[in-house]
């Protein structure tokens, strides 16, 4: 095993925008950082920057979208580590069209709701030697598939409960729209949380955060067709992406939310999500489907 020198803080997603942000926050309070990567160059620059303030990165080479990928992460933590203590499932991507990770399962449920759940069960044994505190980040686009959100009521995203005991049927093709896919991605991250903050009964906590609407590249594949013309201005109203890190951060680090487990917020506010998150039998159907996939036996 590595020896750090300090608690170690996995954070996915950290080469750029929010992500980067909070692996330099976690760095400068002596965390020794580990990141994936896809493309390991991207990350030198944030090294340097890290380094500089005499923090550690460690950057594991891998691809998040799909099975393999993820054990393979989780393999190479796991070489260099007996105990992880944060745990950031930051990583997240909107596509325009409908696409499949190399395990036939639709991308947004690959990248922005398996990854970061495989990353969480497989490596329970560190998390709960790390007492770990785990942090999805996730959207407010699961209660609100509204994109130009103009008088009617909010419009929680759908979920069908049939549909969880196979993931190749989630974000199906018929009827696929991209912003709803992505929304629907996040919902099955939050409901899986729950499930899972419950089996680890206190040991590792578990929450989820939409960090606000904040300037990164995702939010300019989300912006509607219509409002692209105004790209530029609609930028100037939104979070920076140290604004929308510290909401991340706060569950993450507060001393006051050590004990704090299954929950959702919005920013700093805990919000109700959509009543099929609460369902006990969905739940259970969503955890045993994905469990199933990544070979997890218990966490």
């Amino acid at each position: 095993m590595t020896s750090t020198g300090g608690p170690v803080a996995v954070v996915t997603g950290a080469t750029g925008g929010m992500g980067r942000v909070i692996a330099l926050a976690l760095a400068s309070r002596g965390m020794h950082v580990v990141t994936v990567a896809r493309d390991p160059g991207r990350t030198h620059s944030l090294r340097r920057e890290i380094e500089k303030s005499s923090g550690s990165l460690e950057v594991i080479a891998g691809d998040l979208s799909h099975r393999a990928g993820v054990t393979a992460a989780v393999d190479a933590i796991r070489a260099g580590h007996d105990a992880v203590g944060v745990l950031i499932n930051n990583a997240g991507a909107h596509y325009a069209e409908r696409r499949l990770s190399l395990d036939a399962i639709e991308l947004h449920i690959a990248v922005d709701y398996l990854a970061g759940y495989g990353l969480t069960a497989l490596l329970a044994p560190e998390l709960r030697r790390g007492r770990a505190r785990v942090v999805n980040v996730a959207s407010d686009t699961l209660r609100d598939t509204r994109q130009i959100k103009v008088r009617a009521r909010p419009r929680p995203v759908t979920l069908d409960p049939q549909h969880l005991t196979d993931l190749a049927r989630l974000n199906g093709a018929q009827g696929f729209v991209p912003f709803e896919a992505y929304a629907r991605a996040k919902l099955l991250t939050v409901t899986a949380g729950y499930a899972l903050a419950r089996a680890f009964d206190g040991a590792v906590t578990i929450n989820a955060v939409h960090p606000g609407i904040v300037a990164t590249g995702i939010i300019d594949d989300l912006v509607p067709a219509l409002l692209r013309p105004f790209g530029s201005l609609i930028r100037r109203g939104m979070l920076t992406p140290e604004q929308g890190a510290a909401a991340t951060l706060r569950l993450a680090t507060d001393t006051d939310l050590g004990a704090l487990t299954g929950r959702y917020f919005v920013r700093e506010t805990e919000a109700i999500t959509p009543p099929v998150s609460y369902r006990d039998d969905v739940q259970a159907m969503l955890r045993a489907t994905t469990d199933r996939f990544f070979g997890v036996t218990a966490v």
